[in-house]
């Protein structure tokens, strides 16, 4: 998470908000927009999760069609540069420590 969480704290977002995210669910810090947000983003990645129709309609009472394929877009590029960074072997660029 190294240049998203740059860019996150570049553009405000606290980071007490950024340390959180991996509890997000335990997290009072995040809308519950962005908890959908972050539960779709993890059925998509993790193999032992589902993207059900529940989600999916969950995720639709927060975003419009559009936002939807643009998250699930973010998600899938954001899935393939990190395989792509693993493939070479990319390491870090120390953007973590803003």
């Amino acid at each position: 998470m190294d240049i998203r969480r740059a860019v996150g704290a570049t553009v405000g977002i606290p980071r007490e908000k950024l340390d959180d995210l991996l509890r997000h669910r335990e997290s009072d810090r995040f809308t519950a927009r962005e908890q959908v947000a972050l539960e779709y983003a993890e059925r998509i990645t993790r193999d032992d999760r589902d993207v059900s129709d529940g989600c999916l309609a969950h995720l639709r009472e927060h975003f419009s069609e559009a936002e939807v394929v643009e998250l699930t877009f973010i998600v899938g590029y954001q899935t393939f540069a990190s395989k792509f960074a693993k493939a070479f072997r990319l390491v870090p660029q120390g953007f973590a420590s803003v």
